[in-house]
């Protein structure tokens, strides 16, 4: 089992950062997902997933059996699913709003329609005023 999810999670790394090296931002949003994804599935791995004994408890121990699983990386996962969604989701309407404003979403494109209007220097400092004696 521990096989099959580390060559998932490989696979699911490996077409992450193909997907990184795209030219437009719908598929580098695809995959952060995926990324997202993989990360996920390695502390759920971390995390001890053949035990089939539950994390509870019972009334008269004070621990967890050493065979239980392990309940802190499956609360980090339902933590970081909720904000990667949350993230995703916010990526998203950025994108949609720059197709929409600038007509594309290819990010070498977004800066030429920045323009060719260099950017305005600031002013030179004023010299500092020295204080003579009187």
């Amino acid at each position: 089992m521990e096989s099959l999810f580390a060559i998932a999670i490989g696979i699911l790394t490996a077409a992450a950062v193909y997907m990184f090296l795209a030219r437009d931002l719908p598929r580098v949003l695809i995959g952060f997902i995926m990324l997202g994804t993989a990360v996920n599935m390695l502390i759920l791995a971390a995390g001890r997933i053949g035990s089939i004994v539950p994390a509870l408890v019972a009334g008269n121990e004070s621990a967890l059996t050493a065979a239980a699983a392990n309940p802190l990386p499956q609360a980090l996962i339902l933590t970081a699913i909720v904000i990667g969604f949350g993230l995703a989701a916010f990526a998203l309407m950025l994108i949609v709003k720059s197709q929409r404003i600038l007509g594309t979403v290819m990010p070498e494109e977004m800066q030429e329609a920045e323009g060719d209007v260099a950017p305005q220097a600031l002013p030179a400092p004023a010299p500092a005023r020295r204080k003579d004696a009187a």
